[in-house]
């Protein structure tokens, strides 16, 4: 049995954070690009957020770090809810449930179940995406239709288990 790290963990194995951040982007816009959504200067912004870490964030707090960059312009609330709004709806994003806060997508527009792994020390989340999903296909025998699934296993990962957090 292999000891390598699962391929979509990356919240949780060391990495060159810079080039996943430009893939990230990339992947975004040639999903833009390809169902012709309209990535604009202020959605893409929030998306650069998002992809500053692993780590989800709540709405209030992109909403300063949009203020911040935008320097005198004071934006209101209601225009980072519509932003993630999109973000959501694309499959750019992803909504953390039990900590009302959003992280980009790994996968973007992969209509697949949310699976994610929430380190409850160091906060970081990491996606993953399962193609053995058990609990929707015993839903479908019971003729249960899914509109929507997500799965967060909160825990401890393996860099806090080692630093004792």
């Amino acid at each position: 049995m292999s000891s390598k790290p699962h391929p979509d963990a990356i919240a949780f194995r060391d990495h060159d954070h810079r080039r996943c951040q430009r893939e990230r982007l990339s992947a975004a816009d040639k999903l833009c690009e390809s169902r012709r959504l309209r990535l604009t200067e202020r959605r893409r912004k929030v998306l650069e957020i998002l992809l500053a870490s692993h780590q989800p964030m709540g709405a209030y707090d992109i909403l300063a770090e949009l203020n911040r960059a935008a320097g005198n312009e004071r934006l209101a609330p209601p225009v980072v809810y519509r932003a993630l709004e999109y973000l959501l709806a694309a499959g750019l994003i992803h909504r953390i449930e039990s900590r009302n806060a959003f992280i980009f997508c790994v996968h973007p527009g992969h209509r697949s179940s949310a699976q994610f792994l929430i380190c409850r020390d160091c906060e970081r989340v990491a996606e993953l995406e399962s193609r053995d999903d058990r609990l929707l296909a015993d839903a479908g025998r019971l003729g249960f239709a899914v509109d929507h699934s997500v799965v967060e296993i909160t825990g401890v990962c393996a860099a806090c288990q080692k630093n004792g957090s």
